[in-house]
């Protein structure tokens, strides 16, 4: 009687000692919990900023691959124009020249306004997305703002010869790469904030500057024509 008494005693003791060992935490398993970064499911509170837009994630480097992969990088990229591996820019915009002459017989003044608004708004979205994806406020290798930009001063430019859009082509090349004065102010008006996220303030700003250097290409040439 006294054995069995034992024998149910120590079951009992083991059975305390496994449940207090069940109910104390892992040293190794705490210790792992903290070195190591947990990933935030998409779209969960941590993988946005207090904006609500998504984190900044490392810089992607465009490709024709990563182009295709979603339709706002088609029209952002230049149709593949931005993939040019030396001056991007210039490659858009000599693409923007291009596609004018093929388009311009075919719209009126009316259409080619349309054209430009719808180009605007497609093109803040487009822009915007793309920065996104690539992980960079203000990417080269988008060129939608050239393109939307040497279309405005064409087509108000229009009519002229070759000479005249050649001279466009190269005021608005000098106003967009150098930047001077206004075009520079507008450059710097909406780079993206330390530690926020690219979004539809910096998309905007990818097209501004681009819209102040044809207003200052604009500027240019009337008073060129007035005093010639």
């Amino acid at each position: 009687m006294s054995m069995a008494s034992d024998m149910d005693s120590d079951a009992a003791g083991r059975i305390d000692a496994n449940a207090r060992a069940d109910a104390m935490p892992d040293a190794r398993t705490d210790a792992r919990s903290k070195d190591e970064p947990v990933l935030a499911a998409p779209g969960s509170p941590a993988a946005l900023d207090q904006g609500g837009t998504p984190a900044p994630k490392a810089p992607v480097r465009a490709s024709a691959a990563f182009m295709w992969r979603h339709p706002a990088r088609w029209v952002a990229l230049g149709f593949g124009s931005g993939l040019s591996p030396k001056a991007p820019g210039t490659v858009g915009t000599l693409w923007a020249w291009a596609a004018f002459l093929v388009l311009e017989p075919w719209l009126s003044d009316s259409g080619w306004a349309l054209v430009l608004a719808c180009g605007l708004l497609l093109g803040w979205w487009a822009c915007t997305r793309t920065a996104q994806h690539l992980g960079i406020a203000d990417p080269s290798a988008v060129v939608w703002d050239e393109i939307i930009a040497f279309w405005l001063i064409l087509w108000l430019v229009t009519p002229t010869g070759w000479l005249g859009q050649a001279m466009a082509f190269a005021l608005f090349r000098y106003f967009d790469a150098a930047k001077p004065g206004p075009v520079g102010w507008a450059d710097r008006r909406f780079k993206q904030r330390p530690g926020r996220a690219i979004g539809w303030r910096e998309g905007f700003g990818i097209i501004f500057d681009d819209l102040v250097a044809a207003l200052c290409t604009l500027l240019v040439i009337a008073v060129w024509r007035v005093w010639a």
